[in-house]
Parts: structure tokens; sequence; C-alpha cells
């Protein structure tokens, strides 16, 4: 104890990747292991989780960083996204911040990998795009029941409040 200061009290100050918990998130955090976007799905989802395998393989530039929404600190990486957005469908997010969802991220998506040019310029035909939110928003609303499996019949209806 020093004079006239009183007792030291011990501080526990948590961190996520050696920034303080309630810090904003800076560029170097934001870059992830470096790659120009990170792809953020439900991993308790077994069709995202197949197709995060899939984008794992064809990603031979390595511009993806995939990781699951229930991996510890992607709420902080991210704080702009509502934690139920991750249960309505796939984030992406590039280096800058820019974010995308559903049908938009993964025209992003495609548009990144190898080869992606040649299939990415259907959604420039005017009503493709609107009709690919529409099918991903009913796949999402649905993919517990389409090959999910046994394990995701606990969750029922999730009742996702889908957006439009």
């Amino acid at each position: 104890m020093s004079a006239g200061l009183g007792p030291t009290v011990p501080v526990v100050t948590f961190t996520i990747g050696g920034r303080p918990r309630d810090a904003a998130p800076d560029a170097e955090a934001m870059a992830g292991l470096g790659r120009d976007y990170t792809v953020v799905y439900d991993g308790d989802c077994k069709v995202c989780t197949r197709l995060a395998t899939m984008l794992r393989r064809w990603d031979t530039r390595h511009r993806f960083e995939i990781v699951t929404s229930q991996t510890p600190g992607v709420p902080a990486r991210f704080p702009w996204i509502p934690a139920s957005a991750y249960l309505e469908s796939i984030q992406v997010v590039d280096r800058s911040g820019r974010t995308w969802q559903g049908a938009a991220a993964l025209e992003t998506i495609i548009d990144a990998l190898p080869k992606g040019k040649f299939v990415s310029w259907v959604f420039s035909i005017p009503f493709v795009r609107p009709l690919a939110e529409r099918f991903y928003r009913w796949f999402a609303r649905n993919r517990y029941r389409l090959g999910c499996g046994a394990h995701c019949s606990y969750r029922g209806d999730p009742k996702l409040d889908f957006k439009e």
C-alpha cells in the first residue's frame, strides 16, 4: 500500500484480438486474415456449412475469410450487424466495412470467385436481382427443413423477420 493512495485494486480488461472488448473496430480488425472479404454464415445449419465448405474449395485466390456467426468475437468485430441478421442470411463484409446480405451477398461472392464473372453477369438482367432475393429469403426461411437434418429440428420454425 502506498502512502495516502489506499489499496491497489486489480483490474481485468476483456480483449478480443488484443483490443478492449468495447472499442470500435479498426482497420486491422476489419482486415481479419488480410482477405478481401469476410463471409459470416450460420454454423448450426448443415446446408450453410456445406456451402461454406464448397466456397473454401472454390476460393483458390484466398480472397475470403469464412467464419460462423457463432465464432467468438464476431459480434464485436461487426457491431453494426444485428444478431438477428446472422439467422436471417449470410453476411459478407469487405475490408472497408461495406456489408451485403442475402442474394446480394451471394452475388458479391460469385463475382469475386475465379471465373465468377462468367456467372455474375446474370444479376445485371433487370428482373433477376429481385427474383434472386425472393428465392434466397424463401430458402433461408426453410433451410432447416431442406436438408439441415435432425439436429436442426429443435429450432422448429425460427420465426425469422425478413425485411425486403
